[in-house]
C-alpha cells in the first residue's frame, strides 16, 4: 500500500513556501487575507491564531501592522461576547432557582426532574445559551428521621421528601472544571457554591429512600 500524501493546513503550507522562496512580500498579505476571510466567516479563534502567526513570522510587514490591530478588536469582541453569554447563563440559572423555590412552596418538596417545572413554573425545559441541559438532582437531606409519639416513645422512619437539590451549569465543554465559557456554576438549595470539582455532584446522605 502506497503511503498517503501529506496534507498541510493552508497556513503551514504558505509558510513553507515562504521559507523556500525567501522573504516573499506577497506571503504575509495573502496570509492576512485568509485570516480576514476566516474572521468574516465567524471563525474568530482561527483568524486570531493566523494573525498572531503573521505578527510572529513577519513582524515588520504591513500585514503584521494590520494584524495587531485586528487581534485587539477580536479580543475585545470575544470578551464582550463572553460577558453577554455569562449574563445569559446567570439569568437562566436565577430563573430556574426561582421556579424550584415556587414548586417547593406549593408541593412541599423539590421536583425529581426539571421537566416537572414545565409548564406551570417554566415554559420549557431550561437549556444553556449553547444548547446544553442543566444537570439536576433532588435528594433527601435526612433520610432517617427520629419521631416521638404522644407517649414519648422514640422511633425512626424514612423521610421521602426531596428537600434539597443540586443544580449546575457545566459550561461550553459540558465537563467539570474549566475557565471562561467553560467555567461551571454549582447551585445547592438556591445558593451558588464553588465550581464543580468532580464528575458527579457532591456525595448525598445515605441511605436515600427508594421511590
Amino acid at each position: 500500500m502506497s503511503p498517503k500524501p501529506l496534507i498541510f493546513p493552508p497556513l503551514l503550507l504558505l509558510l513553507a513556501l515562504g521559507c523556500a522562496n525567501g522573504e516573499d512580500p506577497r506571503l504575509p498579505a495573502q496570509l492576512y487575507e485568509d485570516a480576514l476571510q476566516k474572521n468574516q466567516a465567524g471563525q474568530g479563534d482561527a483568524a486570531r491564531l493566523m494573525m498572531a502567526e503573521i505578527v510572529k513570522q513577519f513582524p515588520d510587514s504591513e500585514a503584521a501592522t494590520k494584524a495587531r490591530k485586528d487581534i485587539y478588536q477580536i479580543d475585545a469582541l470575544q470578551k464582550k461576547d463572553l460577558s453577554q453569554r455569562q449574563q445569559e447563563v446567570r439569568i437562566t440559572v436565577k430563573r430556574v432557582m426561582d421556579a424550584l423555590t415556587r414548586y417547593k412552596t406549593k408541593k412541599g418538596e423539590y421536583p425529581s426532574n426539571l421537566i416537572d417545572l414545565v409548564p406551570e413554573y417554566l415554559e420549557s425545559a431550561p437549556l444553556t445559551p449553547w444548547g446544553h441541559p442543566f444537570p439536576y438532582r433532588a435528594f433527601v437531606g435526612v433520610p432517617i428521621e427520629d419521631v416521638t409519639d404522644r407517649r414519648g416513645k422514640l422511633s425512626q422512619r424514612f423521610n421521602t421528601r426531596f428537600d434539597h437539590y443540586y443544580f449546575c451549569c457545566l459550561g461550553t465543554d459540558f465537563e467539570p472544571g474549566g475557565v471562561g465559557m467553560a467555567a461551571d456554576i454549582l447551585v445547592k438549595d438556591g445558593e451558588i457554591l464553588d465550581s464543580v470539582k468532580e464528575k458527579n455532584f457532591p456525595p448525598l446522605p445515605t441511605p436515600q429512600p427508594v421511590r
